[in-house]
């Protein structure tokens, strides 16, 4: 059995991020959450709920490669589910040492996953969002609880759909209210003119996680995205 470790030497991903068109392909979800376990158990329990539903669904999960708090759940309870194959990390090399640090190793593929070592944050993003456009129907990106790293990920792949970079579904979980801000923080936007009422909705609530596997597969793309070329020299 091959350890599913590897460092890999990544370009950055095309300027636009075309859409795999098999209908056959495996559904591909990517988790933004964050390394902390969170203060309330009801985070833990949601990530453990997460991974139990993609095992249901026979969803492949793209994370962050870290083995604590959310994203370890996650991944954790997926690979005991599913097996190793059914979980890709991706890790830069810096969080990777930082990783090491904490746990005093690499992470156990056969218990977290497989795992590659890139460069960068912008490459590990490029590569994250290039495995979910990979992917078939209801491929998309759920963001669980976290803190400035897991709202910024989620708020750059709802920035990229509404360019019209790629046409996957962004879902935010919200477990205990945990993202009422952000959710009325779209609607004061929106209000104050600095958010189309048409874009309102290109980031999308749930409240369970199967509620948000249902979100990505029955998602509809917003009227006011913007379908600009990006490949254009």
């Amino acid at each position: 059995m091959t350890s599913g470790l590897s460092a890999i030497e990544s370009e950055p991903a095309d300027a636009t991020i075309p859409s795999a068109d098999s209908s056959a392909k495996q559904t591909v979800i990517c988790v933004f959450c964050g390394a902390s376990p969170g203060t309330s158990s009801a985070h833990l329990r949601e990530a453990r709920a997460l991974g139990e539903a993609l095992h249901k669904h026979n969803i492949k999960l793209i994370y962050g490669g870290g083995t604590a708090g959310l994203m370890g759940e996650v991944a954790r309870t997926l690979v005991s589910l599913s097996g190793q194959d059914a979980v890709q990390g991706i890790i830069p090399k810096a969080l990777l040492k930082f990783e090491r640090e904490q746990s005093g190793g690499l992470p156990d593929p056969e218990l977290y996953g497989n795992l590659e070592i890139v460069d960068s944050m912008h490459t590990r993003k490029d590569m994250m969002t290039a495995e979910v456009m990979k992917g078939g129907p209801g491929s998309g990106f759920i963001a669980l609880s976290g803190g400035y790293g897991t709202l910024e990920e989620l708020m750059e792949m709802t920035t990229w759909n509404t360019l019209g970079i790629h046409d996957k579904g962004i879902v935010a979980l919200n477990v205990e209210g945990y993202f009422d801000g952000l959710m009325e923080w779209k609607k004061t936007a929106v209000e104050a003119g600095f958010l189309g009422k048409k874009n309102e909705h290109v980031l999308v609530e749930a409240k369970d996680a199967e509620g948000a596997v249902k979100a990505l597969k029955e998602y509809k793309l917003s009227e006011g995205r913007l379908k600009l070329d990006w490949n254009e020299k």
